[in-house]
């Protein structure tokens, strides 16, 4: 019986190894935007709360999900998605109001910044949607929405929002 163990150790080991590492999306640049990840509550520049949103790996961590569900009402879904073919992070934000927005761009230390495409507005001529999210010395994440004009100056906020994990 000892030898059937030590016989069939190898290929336990082998077989436990390969489970451990085989996951496409779990390498450094994948974890860029974990910091997002969990049950928050999410609270205005004055403390008061504007919504609470769910993050969490789906995909094999290929994707990043957020389920989010405004004091309002409002309710959305994004998926972010690191993209090897170009080396950028993509957002797809979809809500309950049919809104659609498409965001890209680069992961830093502890903050994702996506940028839309140049669009077309109304009171504005041409405008970019930047989203930056930061992490804070205290654990919390800023989210940053700004409109900005087609040099990148940053013309109006849209969103400030700060979460907190929920305990």
């Amino acid at each position: 019986m000892k030898a059937l163990y030590i016989f069939l150790l190898p290929f336990v080991l082998t077989i436990s190894l390969h489970a451990q590492t085989d996951c496409s999306c779990c390498d450094e640049i994948h974890q860029q935007f974990d910091f997002w990840v969990g049950e928050w509550i999410v609270l205005d520049s004055l403390g008061e709360k504007v919504g609470d949103s769910q993050i969490s790996h789906i995909e094999d961590h290929c994707i990043i999900l957020e389920h989010w569900k405004g004091v309002k009402g409002g309710t959305g879904s994004s998926f972010n998605y690191y993209d090897q073919s170009d080396s950028t992070w993509n957002q797809l934000w979809i809500d309950n109001s049919g809104n659609i927005l498409k965001l890209t761009g680069h992961g830093e230390t502890e903050k994702m910044v996506l940028k839309s495409d140049l669009q077309q507005g109304t009171s504005i001529d041409w405008y970019y949607n930047q989203i930056t999210w930061s992490v804070n010395e205290d654990g919390t994440v800023t989210q940053l929405w700004e409109i900005l004009d087609r040099d990148g100056t940053p013309l109006q906020t849209l969103f400030l929002g700060i979460y907190h994990r929920k305990e």
